[in-house]
């Protein structure tokens, strides 16, 4: 949090993270996840990478999931929400 805070202060328009809920515990995940909707309610765009889709999936318009460094998919929440092969293929544990 403190790196985003830092991050911040130069007033980007354009914010890249990196797994931001690995290792956290479940409250802190709502923290983090509540700080990215601020920013991004804020007007910064955010492109976020995350392997948590249940923690993300409110928070991001557009969707790339990748598989051995290729697209395989693209799209917005409604799309992906209706792609069940591919939340089964890649998504799900």
């Amino acid at each position: 949090m403190l790196s985003v805070a830092r991050t911040l202060m130069g007033n980007p328009k354009l914010v890249l993270v990196d797994e931001p809920t690995e290792g956290l515990a479940p409250i802190l995940v709502k923290a983090v996840i509540q700080m990215l909707v601020d920013i991004q309610r804020s007007g910064v765009t955010i492109l976020l990478v995350e392997q948590n889709m249940k923690a993300v999936i409110g928070v991001a318009s557009r969707f790339y999931i990748m598989s051995k460094g290729k697209i395989v998919f693209e799209g917005d929440r409604e799309s992906l929400e209706k792609a069940d092969d591919v939340r089964r293929k890649y998504l799900e544990v």
